[in-house]
């Protein structure tokens, strides 16, 4: 019997059932991110939901972040909310949490002012009923005097009453109808509760999250690596909105895809996908198009960077030659336009196994001059040619979330529309080859010249006895707070410049931009003071640190 009790005592608690519907407060788990406070709600219309697994569309609280969250990567909010707040520190996250509350407070006021309505009406009711019971009471007195006729009286009474009431006039004022949400709910009107069931064995602290994206996970569905949605707070735009404006329109002017709506429920192309140049920026790349589904054939000058990717799925090819002829459309990433150039033009090279119809897109930061070299070459042979340049750096790339700037053939630039979601959150169409090159030089140029401003900066605090921590402080409460400035300021408060974004590759966009000036005959002093900088870092041996490395050549 005790050998039975104590058996008893150690058997795990039943499971408990969790029931998440539309309106919900809860956690979402989304990739390599921590634990976030959401509210599921309506999808936007155009946003269709990922084939595979139950799923709930999630909007996060202090972000504009949005999406699809597999229902075993979200838990109920309030029953593990205090566990959350231990293993989470950040001021971000508090700050969601603190717009939780605030939100959950907002709530709790307009309960009790509806409490207090309904009361009140409650009351008016039953004093208008208790006047009508009255009114009737003294017509059946003055029937019984008079000898009949009450009915049509009494219906005249109640007639008079009815259009003077009280509660009456209150849903008349009133703005909303009964039993529509208020306006800031609008979004979790549906026409059923949506439920779905999950099993919870153990107590709260037990739970355990499931893998995160960033983890293999066994019959995972690719649909759901990446759902993280733009930062902008712009409304969603669709993309097959936009490709089909693109197509009756005939624009070439700027035409932007938000992955908004596109990165829930992305679709991989069909197509066999080849990729040449595995660096910081085409590793994280060449990763998220294989999480989504994509077939990819990998290529790089030092062979060993592929076996990771092998690993992952993805094919070897021997050379560039070897990956074009053998893929609909092969992207390239490499570090300037020396190496893009012998890429397509040397021996093994892209432009050997160009054929009709084969298509070539580079993503490579260079001048306008080589990009329209590279694409006329591409075209003689019959193949297709796409620029497409990426603005961000290796943790962007590694997250999915570059921006690629895109020109040349626009039917190319829509046949890698899941490519650029796989790896991008916006991608903008800007018309002919050299465009997107001009476009990326000038966007760096003011990215290098800014990261040697805030270089100069904390040294100048430094040498004239201030803080360069409240420097920063300050700035971060500023206008000029961003990401990039507060995480430049940490690598060189910590001294640690360990490449997001080389060093020697923004000197030569500098170099680049200026000569882009120079051909338009255009003044950069900005960008030809801060090259100059630079250039004594790559002197102190800083080119292949991180570019806020720049830093040294102010205290050297």
């Amino acid at each position: 019997m005790a050998a039975s009790a104590a058996s008893a005592a150690a058997a795990p608690t039943a499971p408990v059932p969790v029931s998440l519907r539309l309106g919900d407060l809860v956690w979402g788990k989304l990739g390599r991110y921590p634990p976030w406070p959401g509210k599921i709600v309506n999808p936007p219309k155009d946003l269709k939901k990922p084939r595979g697994k139950k799923c709930f569309f999630v909007k996060f609280f202090g972000t504009e972040d949005h999406a699809w969250i597999k229902v075993e990567q979200l838990k109920p909010y309030h029953a593990h909310k205090e566990e959350m707040i231990k293993i989470n520190k950040g001021k971000r996250f508090q700050q969601a949490v603190d717009a939780v509350e605030e939100f959950l407070k907002k709530g709790k006021g307009k309960d009790q002012a509806s409490s207090h309505n309904s009361t009140e009406e409650k009351n008016r009711r039953n004093s208008s009923e208790e006047r009508g019971k009255q009114s009737v009471g003294e017509e059946k007195h003055k029937a019984g005097l008079s000898g009949g006729k009450v009915k049509k009286r009494v219906s005249s009474v109640s007639s008079e009453r009815g259009a003077k009431s009280p509660l009456k006039r209150t849903y008349e004022q009133s703005p909303r109808k009964r039993g529509r949400p208020p306006k800031d709910e609008k979004d979790l009107t549906i026409p059923e509760s949506s439920t779905v069931k999950r099993m919870m064995t153990g107590t709260v602290a037990g739970f355990k999250w499931p893998p995160s994206v960033s983890e293999p996970v066994k019959d995972g569905d690719p649909h759901f690596h990446h759902f993280l949605l733009s930062q902008t707070e712009k409304p969603a735009v669709c993309y097959q909105a936009i490709t089909k404006k693109l197509k009756e329109t005939g624009s070439t002017s700027i035409q932007a895809a938000d992955s908004t709506a596109i990165n829930g429920s992305i679709t991989p192309t069909d197509k066999k996908i080849g990729f040449l140049g595995l660096g910081l920026m085409g590793s994280g790349i060449v990763s998220n198009l294989l999480k989504m589904g994509h077939t990819v054939t990998v290529w790089n000058r030092t062979a060993e960077k592929c076996d990771l990717f092998i690993q992952e799925g993805a094919r070897l090819g021997r050379t560039p030659a070897e990956v074009v002829s053998t893929c609909d459309i092969t992207f390239a990433c490499v570090s300037d336009p020396k190496a893009a150039k012998d890429l397509v033009l040397g021996p093994s090279g892209v432009l050997q196994g160009i054929r009709p119809g084969k298509c070539y897109v580079d993503m490579s930061t260079v001048d306008a001059d080589t990009v329209t070299e590279l694409a006329q070459v591409i075209v003689s042979r019959g193949g297709r040619f796409l620029e497409a340049p990426v603005s961000g750096n290796q943790q962007l790339s590694n997250d999915g979330m570059l921006v690629i700037l895109a020109a040349g053939d626009r039917g190319l630039y829509e046949d890698c529309s899941s490519c650029f979601q796989a790896m991008g959150k916006t991608s903008f169409f800007l018309g002919e080859v050299g465009n997107a090159a001009k476009m990326m030089l000038i966007v760096n140029m003011v990215q290098g010249s800014f990261m040697a401003t805030i270089a100069e900066g904390l040294t100048l605090a430094q040498v004239t006895g201030q803080s360069q921590q409240t420097l920063l402080d300050i700035l971060n409460q500023g206008q000029l707070a961003s990401i990039f400035l507060d995480q430049k300021c940490q690598n060189i408060l910590q001294g640690n410049f360990k490449p997001d974004f080389y060093l020697k590759y923004i000197q030569k966009d500098l170099r680049l931009a200026i000569a882009l000036g120079d051909s338009v005959n255009h003044p950069t002093p900005m960008a030809a003071a801060a090259n100059e900088v630079y250039k004594r870092a790559k002197a102190l041996d800083q080119s292949d640190n991180d570019m806020s490395a720049v830093y040294r050549a102010y205290i050297h």
